[in-house]
């Protein structure tokens, strides 16, 4: 049972991580200094899904479900729900390309406007040499 739950947590976390690495840019616009830490964890995302190798969480949580007599996917809402969106039967390395992508996109485009719109309030504030 412990490791049962060990392995669900794993699951939970790396599910966190994923979707930080996807929207964690979002933060910036309210705390700009979390870019020192979603930035790499972006880099570590897109490297993973570009290089086709697999996130250590994974092998972490099948040994722990291993550990725990699980030898299948079955059962609970983590189980059910969470697994099968990170990872998904018909992922291919095409499609760990196309997931990398979308990372670099969607938060270089956060990040663009973040960065569009911080220059432009400083600007707006900055002394006038007139």
């Amino acid at each position: 049972m412990l490791y049962r739950l060990a392995a669900d947590c794993v699951v939970l976390i790396h599910l966190s991580f994923v979707l930080f690495v996807l929207l964690g840019g979002l933060f910036i616009l309210k705390w700009p200094r979390i870019m020192w830490l979603h930035l790499p964890a972006v880099a570590w995302g897109a490297f993973i899904e570009f290089s086709g190798w697999i996130c250590p969480l994974t092998p972490l949580e099948n040994w722990l479900r291993r550990q725990g007599g699980e030898g299948s996917y079955e059962g609970d809402f983590v189980v059910r729900y969470v697994i099968p969106i990170l990872y998904p039967e018909t992922l291919t390395h095409e499609i760990q390309l196309i997931l990398g992508a979308v990372v670099v996109v969607v938060n270089l485009g956060i990040y663009g406007w973040w960065w569009l719109n911080h220059h432009q309030k400083q600007e707006a504030n900055a002394p006038s040499n007139d």
